[in-house]
């Protein structure tokens, strides 16, 4: 090691000690060691940039941990949930959780890479999260498309809404009539406690995932955040495959 970084690390240390031992110094003594610090940091300021990143490499990998041990813990409520709509084969080998916002931009590309993929790969299954974001309106088509599988009719809504830019209170009503849903009986439906209850413990399983944005997906024991082309999604589909086969 350089002698200038076993003399910070010394410094950094001692900064960086109780409250006792910061006290034990004389003000004299805490000026020298902070010039010292300064001039360590003024005549090879490559330690900052190391420290940092270090520091973003240690972040990154207990992020990488909190995952796996909450995926490990909340295996079906991210998995099998019987209240998370399943397309694709419901029995397929591999599945693809998704975290979606109907109002995200990306979440409507993302849809029509799912598609993709689910008429490229007929052994995929889907798990469909509805995780709103993006204000109220984004609440509305969510406690919407769930509350239209009291009449069988989540999906045809669900895609409607996806493949629509702008949506509104009007432009919800409008689609959920256009595809058969009785509109009275869903705002009814949609304001039952199950359908909030639904979208709460979604954001508390994205919050313990470290989920934050939309599109977020889960394939295998990898998290992958955005809108993921379909070349990509059916690669990760097939590392999971993969990695079945061999565990």
């Amino acid at each position: 090691m350089r002698w200038w970084l076993t003399a910070a690390a010394a410094i950094l240390i001692g900064l960086g000690g109780t409250a006792i031992a910061q006290d034990a110094l004389t003000p004299a003594q805490k000026e020298a060691v902070e010039r010292l610090v300064r001039e360590v940091i003024r005549t090879n300021p490559e330690i900052i940039m190391e420290a940092l990143e270090s520091h973003d490499q240690r972040q990154k990998q207990a992020e990488a941990q909190r995952f796996v041990d909450a995926l490990g813990a909340q295996k079906h409520a991210i998995r099998s949930d019987p209240n998370s709509e399943v397309t694709g084969n419901p029995q397929g080998d591999v599945t693809v959780v998704e975290f979606f916002d109907y109002r995200c931009p990306y979440c409507k590309q993302a849809h029509t890479q799912l598609q993709a993929l689910i008429k490229r790969d007929p052994k995929v299954r889907v798990v469909l999260k509805e995780f709103p974001i993006l204000g109220p309106e984004s609440l509305l088509a969510s406690r919407a498309a769930i509350a239209a599988r009291f009449q069988g009719k989540y999906l045809p809504l669900h895609t409607a809404m996806l493949e629509t830019r702008a949506l509104n209170e009007a432009v919800i009503f409008r689609l959920a009539a256009d595809v058969g849903l009785d509109v009275e009986r869903l705002k009814s439906d949609m304001s039952k406690p199950e359908v909030q209850a639904i979208i709460a413990r979604n954001r508390k399983l994205a919050e313990m995932l470290g989920i934050t944005g939309t599109p977020a997906f889960i394939i295998g024991d990898q998290l992958a955040p955005g809108a993921l082309g379909v070349d990509r999604l059916a690669a990760m589909v097939e590392e999971a495959r993969t990695a079945c086969r061999t565990c």
